[in-house]
């Protein structure tokens, strides 16, 4: 029998009596058991996050830097491994684990960077009368230990937005992987454990779901940063009212494509892209493309050009090279994919291409007459599965876009800037992507989402203002 993977209490590689199995999503074969926390070494390591606080408290701004450039640049030099390890564990096909990795390692350097310019500001008060030789300055400081709750479908660079932001501030932070992909983090925690972070400043515990109430209800632990499903967000934010929970949520992204982008070149690009960008983590990602609204005027040559795309996407074993859509995360996830198609065709849907189901694999499809009230309409499928309907003119896009209980991010593919600042006043989103898919996502900017989508930015500066809170000191007797 193998040995099995540690997890990370404090800082140092722990083993105990319970483990668990890892398996591959593509054929189920054994990819590593891991050891599982028992209850006493989850206090300690949620002890251990709670008296590192003053430590990490007092280390200076380049000790913080230096520790999260160190693993930015181990990611980088392990680039290859930890690619392998991800499609092992998650299934995502192998160049798209090699862009997770990349990311992860901008995320830590992004913390690198910005743990150096958190500096608080200035702000003089002698604006009045009352305020005459006194200023204020203020600083954001760390609310207190974090317990940072990542999903499976970016093992590596999920778990970077919640470590990376967090130290950069000084706040420790404990983190809970998904335990059907729990060995990218583990092996992050051997890249963490080369720096001089103080003891407690971090662990890695693999505990089970069935265990994740008692570390969220744990007051010691005052902010909750979780990514996964919204039922199960919106239950730990129901749990903990007086704690600050940051929640990014799923998303049933679309995409408007405007009268005005008609040129056959432009069709094609954003065909293109609104293929690749609904199957890339099989549709595993809760800003791939589900929804798309054309008007009329591009809506047939749109759809011939999106099915011919995503017809020519490679499925398969996520280890081959060559593969561009790999198996969902499980067979359940597959089997709810094929139901949720079977379910809007019975309904009065067209499948054009695709969605046939193959073990853990679902073939990318696209369909169309999609009743607004299908599941395939509303809710997040997860799945590499497309929906492509007509609008006539703008005003039914945007109100097609935005009649959804999500709002995390939305599309728009326009050349009229007019066009684009409209959606970006009316769209119930967290961002919009003009020119692209919603599905582009860069790393430093602000990430989060409205409605069912969740509360709280992501993004590394915009994570680091939401896990501290301003504090004023005033100045009396300076001469400004």
């Amino acid at each position: 029998m193998s040995k099995a993977e540690p997890f990370w209490v404090a800082g140092r590689p722990v083993t105990g009596s319970a483990t668990f199995q890892v398996r591959h999503p593509w054929d189920d074969r054994l990819i590593a058991t891991v050891a599982r926390p028992d209850p006493a070494q989850v206090d300690a390591a949620v002890a251990a996050a709670s008296t590192a606080m003053p430590a990490m408290s007092a280390m200076s701004a380049h000790s913080r830097a230096a520790a999260l450039a160190h693993v930015a640049g181990r990611i980088a030099e392990r680039g290859e491994e930890l690619a392998a390890l991800i499609t092992a564990e998650s299934g995502k096909p192998l160049t798209w684990a090699r862009v997770e990795v990349a990311r992860a390692s901008s995320t830590f350097r992004w913390g690198a960077e910005e743990a150096r310019r958190w500096s608080g500001h200035l702000q003089r008060l002698d604006t009045d009368p009352a305020g005459a030789g006194r200023a204020a300055v203020v600083r954001r400081f760390p609310r207190g230990p974090v317990l940072g709750i990542t999903p499976f479908n970016f093992p590596l660079n999920l778990v970077a937005h919640k470590v990376a932001p967090a130290l950069a501030v000084g706040a420790p932070i404990i983190v809970k992987p998904a335990p059907k992909t729990p060995l990218s983090s583990l092996l992050l925690g051997q890249l963490l454990a080369e720096t001089d972070l103080p003891e407690g400043a971090w662990s890695v515990l693999t505990v089970s779901n069935e265990a994740m109430p008692g570390l969220v209800a744990d007051a010691r632990l005052p902010v909750v940063s979780f990514t996964g499903s919204a039922p199960v967000g919106w239950s730990i934010r129901d749990a903990v009212p007086r704690k600050h929970v940051v929640l990014e949520l799923g998303g049933n992204a679309a995409v408007l494509v405007a009268a005005d982008w008609s040129a056959a070149a432009d069709l094609r690009w954003a065909a293109g892209r609104i293929a690749t960008f609904s199957n890339y983590q099989a549709g595993q990602s809760c800003i791939a493309v589900q929804r798309v609204y054309a008007e009329r005027d591009v809506y047939e040559e749109l759809l011939a050009e999106v099915s011919a795309a995503v017809a020519r996407l490679r499925t398969g074993d996520p280890g081959n090279e060559a593969t561009e859509v790999g198996p969902l995360i499980d067979l359940a996830a597959a089997e709810r994919v094929e139901r949720w198609i079977n379910e809007a065709v019975e309904a009065g849907a067209t499948v054009v291409v695709g969605g046939e189901r193959d073990g853990t694999t679902v073939a990318p499809a696209v369909l169309r007459d999609v009743p607004p009230d299908a599941r395939l309409a509303r809710e997040e499928v997860f799945g590499p599965v497309l929906v492509i309907e007509p609008v006539d003119g703008l005003d039914e896009g945007l109100a097609r876009i935005n009649d959804s209980p999500y709002g995390l991010q939305a599309g728009v593919f326009t050349r009229d800037v007019r066009v684009a600042f409209r959606a970006h006043r009316e769209l119930d989103v967290g961002g919009v992507i003009i020119g692209d898919v919603p599905s582009y996502r860069a790393d430093q900017m602000p990430y989060g989402g409205t409605k069912g989508s969740g509360t709280g930015r992501e993004g590394v500066r915009a994570a680091m203002a939401d896990l501290t809170v301003e504090r004023v000191m005033v100045l009396t007797g300076i001469d400004l």
